[in-house]
């Protein structure tokens, strides 16, 4: 009878993976509305839904973390991962909002290749939050932490590159303005992937 009085463990890692499963699903969005240079209704709504799922399995991570005893790492540790994981697909759905409010048409090299480096780094945080299931994965997990930062840097230049090909080449100062705010919109989606890298290297080094 005492049972149910003992300190529980809840499975946060589950909660991760349906976040960063729903951050999958939207740079897939993300990357089908660059190539086909049009936001299409259908499209824009999955990911304002994928945005709204994403943000109920966040509030239920930091509602079981008021409420466990027993937590796989540390509690700053969980919240600080879940709202970047969060913050992945907001962005991601802001990016998409802001291609719509702005009427973008037509297909754009750069943000086709923002997009495919969006997805990439996704995928390799895919890899380091279902490491963190098992410690004995801890070199996959450092791998694709690695790989995080990479492709943030790769992000960087891009996002340098371009603005200064904006500016040497565009006359319309709206057009500077909309294409400027998409760039840096797309390169903190990255940004974000390389902070949730950071968390997982943090924990790393906790439980060694």
């Amino acid at each position: 009878m005492w049972r149910k009085f003992l300190p529980r463990e809840f499975n946060f890692n589950e909660l991760f993976e349906k976040q960063i499963g729903y951050a999958v699903e939207a740079a897939s969005c993300l990357r089908k509305i660059a190539e086909s240079g049009t936001v299409d209704e259908n499209t824009f709504n999955k990911v304002k839904t994928l945005e709204h799922q994403c943000d109920e399995v966040t509030h239920e991570i930091m509602g079981q973390l008021n409420k466990t005893f027993i937590t796989p790492f540390d509690r700053e540790d969980i919240h600080a991962l879940a709202k970047e994981l969060d913050d992945i697909v907001d962005t991601i759905n802001t990016l998409v909002n802001r291609l719509k409010v702005f009427k973008i048409t037509g297909v754009d090299k750069t943000l086709v290749e923002f997009a495919s480096v969006i997805e990439d780094s996704v995928h390799a945080v895919v890899q380091a939050i279902k490491g963190l299931r098992d410690m004995r994965h801890v070199q996959s997990v450092r791998e694709a932490c690695v790989e995080i930062n990479r492709l943030e840097n790769v992000g960087d230049a891009m996002r340098d590159r371009v603005h200064g090909e904006l500016f040497d080449n565009e006359k319309d100062p709206i057009t500077i303005i909309k294409w400027k705010e998409i760039y840096q919109e797309a390169e903190t989606i990255l940004d974000i992937c390389e902070d949730v890298a950071h968390i997982v290297e943090t924990i790393l080094m906790k439980q060694a």
